[in-house]
């Protein structure tokens, strides 16, 4: 194959190959939004948009949000709770390469981090847990290229659209990566045993206001925060706040309390848009056997052309 075909040909097998460009890194070393220079603030990225009359960076996303939602009187189902119901895709969130601080590079636009406390953005981890994520690049498998399921907060960030749908006594919440979705009960009941741990782990819902509140215990600890290879543990707790502040914008708020990996609990915030596009549905998406063959061919397509592919 001519060098000439061969440029025509890429542009077109990297956008059949995109979708796991944005879920993958590459193997056995940091993919390029990895570094950091420490301080952060002033990293090259694209700039934010605008949603519902707030900017889309999450931390200022997250005081907009929460201004707007004291006085936004939501539309409401029958039973009169808020009414979230319809098709969503994230805001603020551009992708679950890296939930801290990150630059622009091959493998994404960059963007600022999704944790809102501790104020510098950072993971709080304990010494040994930090350490622990670095080992993760000596053999890397992420979660994903096994076909895991998304544990809570991170499937309010993955790619694709999401859908909720409200029954008296229940919230809905599916995703169109893998599938997932989260049958969250909002009236009174347990948790499961602690000694059970489930991907999706154990959620319970309940409204206080115009926020849903959802308590998720029992997570498996084999789902990452991100490609970076962020983790937690199986101890840990998460509770998530969705509220609305306008009527087509959720705010999304997650704080993550795990003591046996964290200094001190982590809060990361964003928002969801709703997606009004006429007729639209979600996609069937899934892994499949073999996917590690793509993953080696991309990586290895990203390094012999990355000039080509960026100028595209």
């Amino acid at each position: 194959m001519t060098h000439h075909v061969t440029h025509r040909i890429l542009p077109s097998l990297v956008v059949a190959l995109s979708v796991l460009a944005m879920e993958v890194s590459t193997f056995g070393q940091r993919p390029d939004y990895a570094s950091l220079p420490p301080g952060s603030g002033a990293v090259p990225m694209r700039p934010y948009g605008e949603s519902a009359g707030c900017s889309e960076e999450p931390a200022m996303l997250h005081r907009c949000a929460l201004e707007k939602a004291r006085t936004f009187n939501p539309p409401r189902t029958p039973e009169g709770v808020p009414d979230f119901q319809g098709f969503w895709v994230r805001i603020g969130a551009r992708n679950s390469d890296n939930i801290e601080e990150h630059p622009q590079g091959f493998e994404g636009p960059g963007g600022r981090s999704l944790i809102i406390d501790p104020p510098d953005g950072r993971i709080p981890y304990q010494p040994w847990a930090r350490a622990k994520v670095e080992t993760h690049w000596a053999t890397y498998w992420s979660p994903v290229q096994q076909c895991m399921p998304d544990t809570p907060p991170r499937q309010a960030y993955t790619n694709g659209a999401f859908e909720v749908v409200q029954t008296p006594g229940y919230v809905f919440v599916m995703a169109e990566q893998f599938g997932t979705y989260r049958a969250i009960p909002t009236t009174p009941r347990p948790h499961i045993g602690s000694s059970i741990h489930l991907y999706m782990g154990d959620s319970r819902g309940r409204w206080e206001g115009n926020t849903l509140v959802i308590d998720v215990t029992s997570v498996k600890d084999r789902v990452w925060f991100d490609n970076m290879g962020n983790t937690f543990s199986e101890s840990a707790h998460v509770v998530e706040r969705f509220t609305m502040f306008h009527q087509d914008a959720l705010h999304y708020q997650a704080t993550v309390t795990d003591p046996s990996v964290f200094t001190r609990p982590m809060t990361l915030a964003f928002g969801w848009r709703r997606n009004k596009t006429p007729g639209f549905q979600m996609l069937e998406t899934a892994c499949w056997e073999g996917i590690q063959g793509w993953l080696k061919l991309f990586s290895s397509l990203k390094e012999t052309y990355r000039g080509g592919f960026t100028k595209q």
